[in-house]
């Protein structure tokens, strides 16, 4: 097990780069957490220092610090990875990302508020300073479309659409197998109630192309 390591504010400012006085002014402005208190002395952990990477990363990609600091707050004030993920098992893969990372996959498009909808919508959580994904399969596909040309805001307004139906379906789909088999062939049989979704999303598809021609 790593030992957690802890800076005084001058050591952490060497570190990172940067001057003690900017290193002031950041927790002034509430970009970076509180220092853990020890009397008058101020205790830094590897949290401010990833954190402080971050803020340097973003500002060379062109953010404000006005900008930076309501990212955080909407971080700051995210779901955990733990109440993300959940104590069930999920057949979707969470991918770890810095928020530079995240910021480079949807370049311009990462502003409080999409990173507040993404949040409120389960598809973001947060550990320390990374940012889970919950899904690859969601986040190639909507960064994808973000490429294609497609607003952020309205993949996310799409994807709460979405949520809508697919829960009404996976209700449907349980209770058809809790009616007629039993609670433990429910994960079994979930393959099931996935191939019957795709299949009729590309019929469903092929019947809107035809239509449109």
């Amino acid at each position: 097990m790593t030992e957690k390591r802890e800076y005084r504010m001058e050591e952490l400012a060497r570190l990172a780069g940067i001057t003690v006085r900017t290193l002031r002014f950041y927790r002034e402005r509430k970009l970076i957490p509180p220092p853990r208190r020890e009397g008058r002395i101020a205790w830094y952990d590897d949290h401010h220092l990833a954190r402080l990477h971050t803020i340097a990363a973003m500002l060379e990609r062109g953010h404000t610090l006005t900008g930076i600091a309501e990212l955080a707050e909407a971080l700051d004030h995210g779901r955990d990875v733990a109440d993300l993920l959940g104590v069930e098992p999920t057949e979707e893969e969470p991918v770890r990302l810095t928020p530079e990372e995240l910021a480079a996959r949807f370049e311009g498009q990462v502003t409080p508020e999409n990173l507040s909808a993404a949040l409120d919508l389960g598809y973001l959580g947060t550990d320390g300073d990374e940012i889970v994904h919950i899904s690859r399969r969601l986040l190639d596909v909507s960064s994808a479309l973000v490429r294609e040309g497609i607003p952020l805001a309205e993949v996310l307004k799409a994807g709460a659409r979405v949520r809508e139906h697919v829960d009404a379906l996976a209700e449907m789909f349980a209770e058809l197998v809790l009616r007629h088999t039993g609670e433990e062939d429910l994960q079994r049989l979930r393959p099931l109630a996935r191939s019957v979704v795709e299949a009729e999303l590309s019929l469903a598809l092929d019947r809107r192309l035809r239509k449109q021609g």
